[in-house]
């Protein structure tokens, strides 16, 4: 389980989060959602111990697989290289990385969409390639909590679709707690079972997908009027979709 219980942390005089709690079990999927400047990313880290809690407390287990928003390095590696840091928890502090670490790194790669670039230098992929060696070295852990921040920011859609299906195959044997930020309610609906939105003035709610990702709820956060439409997919399936008013309102 990951999550905060509680938790109040102040950047001087704003209070970012005020007594926010959730949670998420092994076998949920969690979307946080907000605009720009409203914590998201503060919630992460507090989750994870990276910022200090003025009030409250956390609980995450002793390895979490953290995809970060954006990836850079100063040193030449290869992304094989990067995704097998994954697996440092697993060797102490002089142990070297042996075959079967490579082997587990391979395979994070390849359920990522990322084994074409294993031999490639991590500095010379796009941040959209990027994010998807770090996204594989948060598998090589071999964590059963996963947590990425805005993991779609810098992929096109192609690859948005990719990271979306990959979360819910992440998500469908039950055995791990997931947690994501995102901009997009969409992302919410197609891979989440809860979601924590970020409310005005330090506020936040949180609950099942269906109860949370609603046009109300959703109006409330953005401050644009929202509406939740019904599409057929290629298959025929029927799913929902949520767009902003202005780009119109579209009916299976």
């Amino acid at each position: 389980m990951i999550g905060l219980t509680d938790a109040v942390v102040r950047f001087g005089a704003r209070t970012i989060l005020d007594r926010l709690s959730f949670s998420v079990p092994v076998g949920r999927s969690l979307a946080i959602l907000g605009p720009n400047g409203r914590g998201k990313t503060t919630t992460l880290k507090a989750m994870l111990g990276f910022q200090r809690l003025d009030e409250g407390s956390r609980v995450a287990p002793a390895i979490v697989g953290y995809v970060p928003q954006t990836g850079s390095s100063n040193q030449r590696y290869r992304a094989i290289d990067v995704a097998v840091m994954g697996r440092a928890a697993h060797l102490g502090l002089f142990g070297q990385p042996g075959p079967s670490d490579f082997e587990i790194a391979h395979a994070a790669l390849e359920r990522a969409g990322a084994a074409r670039f294993a031999d490639h230098f991590f500095d010379r992929l796009s941040g959209g390639e990027r994010q998807l060696v770090l996204l594989a070295r948060a598998l090589a852990t071999g964590s059963k909590s996963i947590v990425l921040d805005e993991p779609a920011a810098a992929l096109d859609l192609r690859n948005q679709e990719r990271l979306l299906n990959l979360l819910k195959s992440l998500r469908e044997p039950r055995d791990k707690a997931i947690a994501f930020t995102t901009h997009d309610p969409n992302h919410a609906l197609a891979a989440a079972d809860d979601a924590l939105l970020m409310m005005p003035d330090s506020q936040s709610l949180f609950g099942p997908v269906a109860e949370t990702i609603t046009p109300e709820h959703l109006e409330r956060l953005y401050g644009v009027p929202m509406r939740v439409v019904e599409l057929i997919g290629p298959t025929g399936d029927r799913h929902q979709a949520v767009l902003p008013a202005f780009a119109g309102i579209c009916a299976a």
